[in-house]
């Protein structure tokens, strides 16, 4: 149900203590399952067209269990890592918090209620999805799953650093990958390490 990757990089980064970008520190203790599956569960069911924006909303700004940084850090592993962003990020969460047990539950939380929404939706589009309400509908919410996404990315801009080198690299991926079409693998494997070259420069 979660991508071995995930887990694999969770381990790891679940030793590692994370440089938060905001001044304010976050420490939490271990969570149990139950208090994971809760916190997922709740952002799959507010998540209707951009789970991420509440994913964020949730993590960082309500339950104060990751900084800006980190949030954004797990993101990119996500978008990075084989299979879905938000599952993956869902996974290295709950393996940091809460070990095995934990991403398991994190992972139930967060596509449970939607495996069974999206199966009785898709059952009903079948029979009613040719119908212009429908059509019409499905329209506006594409509009609202769009203006999400856009929140998201403005909030996640906000924590990145204020120098040339990373936003150049950050424009580079987007005109390979979003104007040019190139192969993602082909772009992470250029771009990535002229990142970790920045990134190390920066700490000398």
């Amino acid at each position: 149900m979660f991508t071995p990757a995930g887990l694999c990089l969770s381990s790891v980064l679940s030793k590692v203590k994370l440089r938060p970008m905001n001044q304010t520190e976050v420490h939490v203790a271990r969570l149990s399952p139950y208090q994971l599956f809760l916190t997922f569960l709740r952002i799959t069911t507010s998540g209707f067209g951009g789970a991420m924006f509440w994913a964020r909303r949730q993590l960082v700004e309500k339950e104060r269990w990751l900084t800006d940084r980190e949030f954004v850090e797990y993101l990119s592993l996500g978008q990075l890592l084989p299979g879905p962003p938000g599952l993956n990020l869902t996974v290295l969460v709950g393996y940091r918090f809460g070990g095995w047990a934990g991403a398991l539950t994190a992972v139930v939380g967060f596509v449970g209620l939607p495996f069974l929404v999206v199966i009785g939706m898709g059952a009903l589009y079948q029979h009613y999805g040719a119908q212009p309400m429908v059509q019409r509908a499905l329209a506006g919410m594409s509009i609202v799953a769009a203006a999400l996404l856009f929140a998201t990315f403005a909030r996640v801009v906000k924590v990145l650093p204020r120098r040339w080198q990373p936003l150049l690299i950050a424009a580079l991926a987007f005109v390979a990958v979003g104007v040019l079409r190139w192969p993602l693998i082909w772009v992470i494997g250029t771009l990535a390490p002229l990142a970790f070259l920045a990134a190390w420069k920066e700490r000398l």
